[in-house]
This record gives structure tokens, sequence and C-alpha cells, in this order.
């Protein structure tokens, strides 16, 4: 890829190689591309070794690609776990809800304004069968970010589980593209199905 080595050569001009790497690792999880985040990262680890941006940028990535058991090893290697999201995440990615809770709470407490952790932490929730808690969980993460589809879809199957319908058709009906929305209406109905039944207050 020769447009990678010219940005780097551009970034280094600039001082910035390591912030445009980060952001070139950031863009390929975003794109779904969990392989050349790697890549990336492989070659950043060179240019700057035992960064911890980078290794849990690696984690995530090694989740992204369903690799549990290199997830925790890049995990471990950390000083203190990758922090309480990381924890989250590698119990989450475990099918260990009711656990991942408590670690996605500390990672919200320490980051309140990042929509992703309480989508994190109500998506969490609602699979352990607090749906209540879920509701307002990614209420909060809807408000931070309020045109971010997964928050908006997990969002609609808290309410769906809690029965909360009259809310959910209301939300889904901001869904403007109708084809979009008849997806998504399909997608929560079984997503609804494979949920546990909400606990009692």
């Amino acid at each position: 890829m020769w447009l990678l080595p010219l940005l780097l050569a551009a970034a280094d001009t600039a001082g910035s190689t390591r912030s445009l790497y980060l952001q070139l690792i950031h863009q390929a999880r975003a794109d779904g591309r969990p392989r050349a985040a790697i890549a990336y990262l492989d070659d950043f680890d060179r240019r700057y070794p035992g960064d911890r941006d980078a290794r849990i940028l690696r984690v995530n990535s090694l989740l992204d690609l369903n690799d549990l058991n290199g997830a925790e090893a890049a995990a471990a290697a950390l000083p203190d776990g990758g922090g309480s999201a990381i924890r989250g995440h590698l119990l989450a990615a475990r099918g260990r809800w009711a656990e991942a809770i408590a670690p996605y709470q500390q990672a919200v407490q320490a980051s309140p304004a990042d929509p992703m952790l309480r989508n994190a932490l109500g998506f969490a929730q609602l699979r352990a069968g607090l749906a209540a808690e879920a509701i307002e969980s990614l209420r909060g993460a809807l408000d931070l970010s309020p045109g971010t589809a997964v928050i908006r879809n997990n969002l609609l199957l808290a309410l769906r589980a809690a029965g909360q319908s009259t809310e959910a058709e209301a939300l889904l009906s901001t869904v403007r593209d109708g084809s979009e929305r008849d997806a998504v209406r399909r997608q929560i109905a079984l997503e609804a199905a494979r949920l546990p039944m909400p606990k009692d207050p």
C-alpha cells in the first residue's frame, strides 16, 4: 500500500507519526478490518515498543477477530490488565455478562462522556436480564451519541425486553428509511427471542 508510507513520511515531518498511526488503527477497526489493524499495530510496535494505547488496541483487535485466548494473553501482559473497560470486554466476550457489569460501571465512572462504554454496560445489563437498568444506561449512551445506530438498536432491544412497546415504536419511527426500519424491526425481534427473561427489580 503506497498511501501509508507517504502518510507516515508526511507525519514524520509534522512530528505526529504516533497519532496518525493510532488514527489508522482505530479507522481499520471501525471499518471492520481487524487484521489490518493488527498489521498496523505490528509496524507501530517496532517504532514505539510498549506503548500502552497500542497494547490496548491490540486486545480490542484480537477481540474483533474472536481470538479470545490471544486477547486475554495480551491483556494479561498489561500492568493492570488493561483497565476496567478491557476487563469488561473480556468477560463479555466469554458470555459472562453479569460479571462484566461491575468493570463496565467502573469504566463509565472513569469516562462518563464515552457513549460506547455506556453502550457496553447497557448491553451487559440487558444480557444479564436487567432490562430496566439497561434502558437507563442505553438512554444515557444515546443522549451522548444520538446518531449511533448500534446504541439505538440496543436501546430498542432493551425496551422490547422490558415490554415498553410504545416507547420502542416511537424510537423506531426515527429511522426514516422504511426498508431499514423494517430490517431493524426484524433484527430486534430475533435478538429479543435470545434474551433471558427480565429479572424483577
